[in-house]
């Protein structure tokens, strides 16, 4: 009887290690400290093109949706059209935060040509 407890209570323990890191290592659990940090974050599936990607700066949260085409002789993503739902966090934003992200999506993509959906498209095209 007394074995049986000490196998429980060990795979309890292995269990709750396996929890534990699988929550640090959770990437949702790090965009969302980004935002609330106000910290530069990038979370994508590069592998996956369809699946959109996220972005945290300053603490607000961008989305990419990504689409495929063809580039030359592959299959690639052409185009990244990006938004986000917190306008009112954009206030002190300037081009130059814009193009930093640009250049970070660019990165990972750089055949994509990327949009911004409005009100950041307006800025983008009014100052350029």
């Amino acid at each position: 009887m007394a074995f049986l407890i000490r196998i429980i209570v060990f795979a309890l323990i292995c269990y709750i290690i396996y929890r534990l890191v699988q929550y640090v290592m959770d990437p949702n659990r790090k965009l969302d400290a980004a935002v609330k940090a106000k910290q530069f974050y990038f979370h994508d599936d590069i592998q996956n093109a369809r699946k959109n990607f996220f972005i945290a700066y300053k603490g607000v949260l961008f989305e990419g949706e990504k689409y495929m085409g063809t580039e030359g002789d592959s299959l690639q993503v052409v185009s990244i059209f990006i938004m986000t739902h917190e306008l009112k966090m954009l206030l002190d934003f300037t081009k130059e935060d814009f193009y930093f992200l640009e250049n970070a999506i660019a990165t990972n993509y750089p055949a994509a040509k990327i949009n911004w959906k409005n009100p950041i498209e307006q800025l983008m095209k009014k100052e350029g």
